[in-house]
């Protein structure tokens, strides 16, 4: 899949390339996702048809514009991966092996080499367009008809793009009807199949290959030659080759297809180009250390002789240098007493100078230090007052807690005690009710028992009052039974002469609180409504 993203990145450059568009990183294999059923020879088609009328070249050529597009599709396989594209001599030559190879010509190497001696020595390869014109002028084609020329297109066309590792009439044997039918066969990296005829357009099936399959020769049978077995995870098929060489070229490539499979490697060019490929880039690095190497040993002895050069006249240089300074030594000699003894009673007084600077500077360092320990001293009492104000403010942290948790618990109690007090206001309010209700029931007992009080004094004045009507009464009928009782004496002692009238009834006599006899029956029971109607209202 790396390798088709690549193909048609290289086509989609052609494509923006000839409509003067800078694609420069516009477009990488991470942004280009290709599906399975991608058709990429159509879409190299769309991008060649971008590009061809801008390009290529107007001089005529041996080739058809179709060959030149398959051409053109070559070129974006085999060129390197670096814009602008190019197409290497070493890929060149490969190509026009392989173009030779299907024409049924032989290779010239002498002509190649030629070719590539009158190679421009500023360019690193051709472009696509080159190419074109190259295989197109007939220069590696001589005697090689426009036929023949695009056949041998076509068929490395097929192996290079299409992967189409073999193809060719062959006879196979149908399933159903174990019939013998001519197909065209077209032997893929992982699929054989086979059409009708070679133009492609008819096809009859596929034969599926992957590690397991395996290809095996048969002997001749029911009048059929050239026998071999494709045998398959779910079908066998029998396909006979017109002959020998043919029947074993077909068994040696399915056979190399599923060892293929079986270690998971690409097609054969495929896996023969990025050979190539690695082998280029080793010689490249190779070359370019080389290169290097010879660089930096052709610099090395550029400087050993600039350095050589100099030190020669550095030498000569100072042979002369000194003896003129031999000469001048003597002249200034005497010059260099006078000034040593000037100079040396000049340092003797800087040196004065230099020692009372220093004793100076020493004094000054010594305050120095001083004033330097002393900043140290105020420096650890400075950060023992830092601690102490640090723990000062860790006792003060603590305490606030202390407050604030105290506050809380004061909160708590004081919502306590407003919630207690609320009840017990709501239980005076209560209280008070219920108080104001035993009041007014004991003022309304308090003035019943007045009232009963008044009524109980009132009949107890009845009471004496009767009591004394009473004992008046009794005292006057004791005075009349006295009277009576002398009267009956009288009488008994004259009896016959007068008969007394004795008072009241003979029936019993009526006992009330007012004495006996005292009231008549009608006058009781008037008395008794009274007091009764009295109770009542009481």
């Amino acid at each position: 899949m790396g390798g088709l993203k690549d193909q048609l990145l290289k086509a989609i450059w052609h494509a923006f390339t000839a409509l003067d568009l800078d694609h420069s990183g516009k477009v990488s294999k991470s942004q280009l996702k290709v599906q399975d059923n991608f058709d990429k020879i159509e879409f190299n088609r769309m991008c060649w048809t971008l590009c061809v009328k801008k390009n290529l070249t107007k001089s005529p050529l041996l080739i058809t514009e179709e060959d030149a597009f398959k051409v053109w599709v070559i070129f974006n396989f085999l060129s390197e991966d670096k814009y602008p594209l190019i197409i290497v001599p070493e890929e060149i030559e490969y190509l026009l092996k392989k173009l030779t190879e299907a024409m049924g010509g032989g290779w010239q190497q002498e002509q190649f080499e030629h070719y590539k001696v009158n190679f421009d020595d500023s360019k690193d390869g051709l472009s696509a367009w080159e190419l074109i014109e190259l295989i197109g002028n007939g220069q590696f084609s001589k005697g090689m008809d426009r036929q023949t020329v695009s056949m041998a297109i076509n068929e490395v066309f097929n192996e290079l793009i299409l992967d189409v590792l073999k193809q060719g009439y062959m006879m196979k044997k149908g399933h159903k009807r174990k019939n013998w039918t001519e197909r065209w066969f077209v032997l893929k990296p992982n699929i054989i199949s086979y059409y009708v005829g070679e133009d492609l357009k008819d096809k009859k099936g596929d034969i599926f290959l992957d590690e397991n399959c395996c290809v095996e020769s048969l002997p001749d049978k029911d009048g059929k030659k050239c026998l071999f077995l494709v045998k398959c995870f779910d079908k066998t098929f029998e396909i006979s080759a017109s002959d020998k060489k043919k029947k074993q070229e077909w068994i040696q490539a399915i056979h190399s297809t599923i060892h293929l499979l079986k270690l998971g490697s690409p097609p054969p060019h495929k896996e023969a180009r990025q050979r190539r490929k690695e082998l280029r880039k080793k010689l490249l690095a190779e070359q370019e250390e080389l290169e290097r190497q010879m660089k930096e040993l052709q610099a090395a002895n550029e400087n050993k002789q600039q350095e050589l050069e100099a030190v020669r006249k550095k030498l000569e240089e100072a042979a002369s240098r000194a003896a003129e300074e031999e000469k001048k030594r003597l002249q200034t000699q005497v010059e260099l007493q006078a000034r040593f003894n000037t100079e040396l009673e000049r340092e003797k007084l800087i040196r004065q100078q230099m020692e009372e600077q220093v004793a100076q500077k020493s004094s000054e360092l010594e305050q120095y230090l001083q004033r330097v320990r002393e900043l140290e001293d105020m420096y650890l009492k400075l950060q023992e007052a830092l601690e102490d104000e640090r723990q000062a403010r860790q006792d003060e942290e603590t305490v606030r807690k202390l407050q604030a948790r105290l506050l809380e618990e004061e909160s708590s109690k004081r919502a306590e005690l407003e919630k207690w007090h609320l009840e017990q206001q709501q239980a005076i309010q209560t209280t008070e009710a219920e108080k104001q209700a035993l009041e007014d029931q004991r003022a309304m007992k308090e003035q019943a028992l007045q009232e009963a009080m008044e009524q109980l004094r009132r009949l107890e004045l009845e009471r004496k009052q009767a009591l004394e009507q009473y004992e008046g009464v009794k005292k006057k009928l004791e005075m009349a039974t006295n009277k009576t009782k002398s009267w009956k004496d009288k009488v008994a002692q004259h009896e016959g002469l007068i008969r007394l009238i004795e008072p009241g009834s003979k029936k019993p006599h009526l006992i009330t609180n007012w004495g006996p006899a005292a009231f008549t029956q009608a006058e009781l029971e008037e008395r008794e409504k009274s007091w009764k109607g009295k109770k009542t209202t009481e």
